[in-house]
């Protein structure tokens, strides 16, 4: 019988924590307690799923999802039940177990049992998040939607940890038998310089500590500066080499230091040339590297306002996000648009998709 702590298969199948977590750190793990004790600080999570305590063994959940697709009908409500209050972690578990029990996969068997939008929230839940990021990034580069159609690819690029891209990029090879790298360079939806910056991105690989250069963030807020507004070229190569390789710390001490010595943040600047889509997408950039939060509230606003929900976008920034920084998502969005996101999603969805949006958003703060 399987256990979250004694099947040592399911153990063994599970990729490793920081790979999962992008903001795993392996200190934490035991026999470093004593060491960080005196000065690690309390870390409050920005994750707005709920997991049930005790949590059930991965074996119990797999037969009770079994049971919920067995027979006439799909028993939707215990779907969610079940997995839309489980880590990612978790979900691996449980779907080790549920192949190891009944010879197929979950996935598979999601993707037979349900349908419309539920199916496709259901299922990119379900991933591995690295291998969700890497369909994510492939469907964008297929798929022309304006502007638009490259958030996804700036969002894996900039939202999340350098680990965690670099298990993206190999989730994406493995799936695809080509480097998400060389599919960005080969894109037809995009034209230079937007196709080498997209490039430099998605192949960066960060600087993770905190230390930051002073002399450096100013000399590069004045050489943004004079990219951006004075020389009028967005994408300018200097543009390009701060934005795509300094860390986040770095970046923040660069913004921070434009603002001071221009008067404006570098994204109210951007946001001054509303037409221009480089403006628009080096924003992007600027939002998912310093304050995702910014970036995630404007996805789920623009995918539920006019005519029509775009229900794809909705569930990217609802799922990328419920097990990062959710709560400070939804507080942007109060915030900034005056309502909230439950609200706007019971508008303008319903049914069981509606349901497993809801239980990844969890509750309104008042």
């Amino acid at each position: 019988m399987c256990s979250w702590c004694s099947c040592l298969e399911c153990i063994h199948n599970i990729p490793p924590l920081n790979l999962l977590f992008p903001h795993f750190d392996s200190t934490s793990a035991p026999g470093h307690e004593e060491e960080e004790e005196a000065q690690a600080a309390p870390v409050v999570s920005m994750a707005s799923i709920s997991v049930p305590d005790p949590v059930p063994s991965p074996t119990e959940d797999a037969e009770n999802i079994r049971k919920a697709v067995q027979g006439w009908g799909t028993d939707e409500k215990a779907l969610i039940e079940i997995l839309g209050h489980r880590t990612a972690a978790q979900r691996g578990e449980i779907a080790v177990a549920y192949e190891g029990l009944y010879d197929e996969t979950l996935l598979s068997r999601l993707q037979a049992e349900l349908s419309s939008h539920f199916k496709g929230a259901m299922t990119l839940w379900a991933m591995d998040p690295a291998a969700r990021d890497a369909k994510l990034a492939y469907k964008a580069l297929r798929k022309k939607n304006g502007e638009r159609h490259a958030w996804p690819l700036i969002e894996v690029a900039c939202a999340s940890s350098p680990d965690h891209l670099v298990a993206v990029r190999k989730a994406y090879c493995s799936a695809y038998d080509s480097s998400l790298e060389e599919d960005v360079a080969a894109c037809a939806l995009y034209k230079d310089p937007l196709r080498q910056f997209l490039v430099r991105l998605v192949s960066s690989y960060r600087y993770a500590g905190e230390h930051v250069d002073d002399e450096l963030a100013m000399a590069e807020a004045a050489e943004l500066h004079a990219a951006v507004v004075t020389k009028k070229e967005v994408l300018h190569g200097d543009v390009v080499r701060i934005v795509s390789s300094r860390s986040k710390p770095q970046l923040k001490a660069t913004f921070e230091r434009y603002k001071q010595e221009h008067g404006k943040a570098i994204d109210e600047v951007l946001e001054r040339n509303s037409n221009d889509k480089l403006s628009a997408l080096l924003k992007t950039a600027v939002w998912c590297l310093t304050s995702p939060e910014k970036h995630f509230a404007e996805v789920i606003r623009t995918s539920i306002i006019g005519l029509g929900t775009d229900e794809s976008s909705l569930t990217r920034g609802i799922v990328s996000r419920a097990e990062v920084d959710m709560k400070k998502v939804k507080e942007e969005y109060k915030v900034r648009y005056k309502t909230t996101v439950t609200a706007d999603v019971v508008g303008d969805t319903s049914g069981y998709y509606q349901g497993i949006l809801l239980a990844l958003i969890g509750p309104e703060q008042p």
